[in-house]
């Protein structure tokens, strides 16, 4: 049985349970409640007619001492009650006990009302006393009235008295199933709380240790043995499904990486052998030795720079360099730069030596600076400046890398920065021309990566103002950090 039907079926039956309990002591009380305020009504209706019986005697009594317009309207006043009341008598239903006497007690009523008129019509005659024979036979009559009312009022608690107890002992009954049944339904509730909440939970916790399993990298982990044919079971299923696509996922993602990096190893490894580093490496010295023994000096420097930058740039790309073996990189960059324009450039360095032993991936300044001569100073005639700032701050290296070039657009500078995307605008609108292949983008991606943090680079940059390149290396030791291969499409 699934959870929503069993829902469906348990609170239901409870709710019935407790409501059919409840309206039969309800019922009990009513019946109770009504046959009391029938009683009490006929009871009040003979207390009142004794009242007003005596009390129309003695407005009788004040009339005919003072015959009196004020005595004689309340005198009609009382009478008019009392046939109200035996109006209200004769609408009533007596118990099987007073039938007889409740029908002599309204005739007798009646009779009083008849000898009151009596008397107010001997007053009229010729006789003066003519009314006092009426009026001792209206006292005897009231007199019957009061007697009669008392004998029926007992008589009806009399009737109602065993009535009455046997109803309070139902009641009671009543109220003892009524309190069983509440403690039985309680209980049954609670039970049945209990193991609804449990077969909600316990399937939920057995997923959630499933995929705390999975979490911290045991893929292997057993689905949850969930039994029952109800939504968890579906759950559970599809949760399994999960798994293995999960796990198809990851050995997809596996092999591509390997595949990845095998073709990046085979790229660098072929690279490496078409040029020859050892012979290459030799060829350089030697015409470096030769063009010193000439005495072209320039020219040798020049040639020991380009074999420097060549076996910087041919050595294994996973392994990181301190920050001043990527700045003594960068200046014998430079010096092959400023051979080719000369005088129109200018290199200045602002370095804190504190700065210089953190590690950092390979070529990381390199193609910064191909940026800047490719994109942002090429084309000037004079007095471009590439400035490289080492700054220490609190516990981070600063490095800033600035040129008073051509700058770029906020759409460029946004592309730059969003790295991830898959296209990046030219900035200066020109080919990329003798670079490495790393490119700025790959620059930023493998320091994000060696480092394990993001907005470590900052960009400051307008049309015609320049650019800085500020790069926020943590000052903690990286000896155990491993350099992603370079992405060199």
């Amino acid at each position: 049985m699934n959870m929503r039907r069993m829902l469906l079926i348990v609170i239901p039956a409870l709710f019935i349970l407790n409501n059919a309990v409840f309206f039969f002591i309800f019922q009990s009380g009513r019946t109770v409640q009504q046959s009391y305020n029938v009683m009490m009504d006929r009871v009040l209706l003979y207390k009142q007619a004794d009242e007003q019986t005596k009390g129309s005697l003695r407005a009788i009594n004040a009339y005919l001492q003072n015959r009196s317009e004020n005595n004689l309207a309340i005198y009609k006043k009382t009478r008019d009650e009392l046939n109200r009341l035996l109006i209200s008598l004769s609408a009533q239903n007596t118990i099987p006990a007073t039938g007889l006497i409740n029908r002599s007690y309204r005739n007798m009523l009646q009779t009083f009302i008849e000898q009151e008129a009596d008397i107010i019509g001997a007053l009229n005659s010729s006789s003066p006393l003519a009314y006092a024979d009426y009026y001792e036979a209206a006292e005897r009559t009231a007199a019957f009235l009061q007697e009669e009312g008392y004998r029926l009022i007992d008589l009806e608690l009399s009737y109602y008295q065993p009535l009455y107890k046997q109803i309070l002992t139902q009641t009671d009954v009543m109220n003892r199933w009524g309190m069983a049944i509440l403690i039985l339904n309680t209980a049954i509730s609670v039970m049945l709380a209990y193991r609804i909440s449990l077969r909600i939970t316990r399937p939920i916790k057995q997923l959630v240790e499933t995929a705390q399993d999975i979490a911290r990298g045991n893929f292997q982990a057993a689905p949850p043995p969930i039994g029952a044919n109800n939504e968890f079971a579906i759950l559970s299923e599809a949760f399994v499904h999960m798994q293995d696509n999960l796990k198809k996922l990851i050995e997809k993602e596996k092999e591509s990486l390997e595949k990845d990096r095998l073709v990046k190893e085979l790229e660098l490894a072929v690279l490496q052998n078409q040029i020859h580093p050892h012979f290459l490496y030799n060829s350089l010295n030697v015409l470096s030795k030769l063009a010193l023994l000439e005495g072209a000096e320039q020219t040798s420097d020049l040639t020991v720079s380009l074999s420097n930058l060549l076996r910087y740039n041919l050595r294994k790309l996973d392994r990181p360099v301190t920050l001043r073996d990527e700045v003594d990189h960068a200046k014998e960059y430079f010096i092959i730069q400023q051979a080719r324009f000369r005088e129109r450039i200018r290199f200045v360095t602002d370095i804190e030596e504190g700065g210089l032993d953190v590690l950092v991936p390979v070529l990381t300044l390199q193609p910064l600076l191909e940026n800047i001569f490719v994109h942002g100073i090429e084309g000037m005639e004079e007095g471009a400046v590439v400035k490289l700032t080492i700054a220490c701050k609190m516990d981070e290296v600063w490095v800033a890398i600035s040129d008073n070039g051509i700058g770029m657009s906020e759409e460029v500078r946004e592309s730059l920065l969003h790295y991830d995307s898959e296209t990046l605008p030219d900035p200066g609108g020109r080919e990329k021309g003798h670079s490495t292949g790393l490119g700025t983008r790959n620059v930023f991606k493998r320091l994000e990566l060696f480092y394990g943090k993001k907005d470590m680079i900052s960009i400051q940059s307008e049309p015609g103002q320049g650019t800085t390149v500020t790069i926020r290396i943590p000052a903690a030791g990286k000896e155990d950090r491993h350099v992603p291969p370079a992405d060199r499409r």
